[in-house]
């Protein structure tokens, strides 16, 4: 039989057959949909996790505190902190993979200012945390080296705080009042958002770290470094160039341990990932079954449609068509279908 007598005969069966067709249709759809839907979710997820990470830092490392002894009794993360100033100066000044460097001065505080007053966290920062942070004004500028130098008493606030202190106004140069000390507001950081904590990264203010260290804080011990790798290509040979200069700016001797930690972003967006992925074929499992079941409806109704024109095969048989020929001409109404 030829290919055109055969899909004109397999046209006219499914228009014959309109129900049982769009029967047949909604099972492809559906089955199909699913999957389509199943893994879009999946992958939409892993995106997401992807641009929390990115939102943290732009190749991020992050060195904190290590952990201390006393009496063979371990006392936890960050409990022997000796991170200072100087292990920040001597990160930026020897690094040869490092795109910016700042020390971290944090603090959690009450913050005053528009008549009103706001808790929030304070990070005393270089002018390296907009490039770590990759974070950019939507007001204003970000304070400056001179800023740094001079201990100003200049602020970047987050959306958050400035939305609570100076709602639907511009609070560029405005003043805050962080711990009794008065702060000029020289810009406003765009909105990032929510971490993959859940912890609302908008709710901050940002000073110079030599201001809040004189000012605020009156400790030569700072909270953490912040290192941003040249490229995601280098993160791992910069995390090793942050080990070795950390050991030898605490003159650590070797086989000792270290007396502070470094992470980076990718090892937690490689777990958060690995997760999804798994989310995502189970997704894809499930929607599997769907497709699975679409297939056996569309394998029964097709059974249905054989056992109904059996008398017309017969014919068609008794007037020589081959066994071929029949199986074809069904074969091309599925693929029509």
């Amino acid at each position: 039989m030829k290919s055109s007598v055969l899909i004109r005969v397999a046209g006219d069966s499914i228009r014959k057959n309109k129900m049982r067709t769009l029967l047949t249709m909604l099972g492809i759809v559906i089955g199909v949909g699913a999957v389509i839907i199943m893994v879009a979710v999946g992958q939409g997820a892993q995106q997401g996790i992807a641009n929390q990470i990115h939102a943290l830092g732009t190749n991020l490392l992050i060195v904190t505190a290590g952990s201390s002894n006393q009496g063979g009794v371990s006392q936890g993360a960050q409990a022997f902190n000796r991170l200072t100033v100087e292990d920040a100066e001597k990160l930026r000044s020897e690094g040869t993979l490092f795109a910016g460097v700042t020390p971290v001065v944090n603090t959690r505080t009450q913050v005053i200012g528009g008549g009103t007053n706001w808790r929030t966290t304070i990070n005393g920062v270089s002018t390296d945390f907009q490039t770590i942070r990759d974070w950019q004004t939507q007001s204003g500028t970000f304070f400056t080296d001179t800023d740094v130098r001079g201990l100003r008493k200049v602020a970047v606030i987050g959306t958050t705080v400035a939305e609570n202190l100076y709602p639907g106004t511009d609070p560029v140069g405005s003043q805050i009042q962080i711990r009794n000390v008065p702060f000029e507001i020289v810009g406003v950081l765009a909105p990032k958002g929510q971490n993959a904590g859940g912890q609302d990264q908008d709710d901050i203010v940002v000073i110079p770290y030599t201001t809040g260290q004189s000012r605020l804080s009156g400790n030569t011990r700072i909270w953490q470094i912040l290192v941003s790798a040249t490229s995601p290509d280098d993160i791992a040979a910069a995390q090793a160039e942050v080990r070795s200069i950390m050991r030898e700016s605490h003159r650590i001797a070797e086989g000792d341990e270290d007396d502070f930690t470094v992470r980076n972003q990718t090892e937690i967006a490689s777990a958060a990932q690995g997760t999804t992925k798994i989310m995502t074929w189970l997704l894809a499992s499930i929607a599997s079954v769907s497709l699975i079941v679409g297939g056996i409806g569309i394998m029964n109704i097709m059974l249905v449609s054989v056992t109904e024109r059996t008398r017309e095969i017969g014919i068609r048989m008794a007037i020589g068509a081959r066994g071929s020929d029949v199986l074809t001409q069904f074969l091309v109404e599925s693929i029509v279908m």
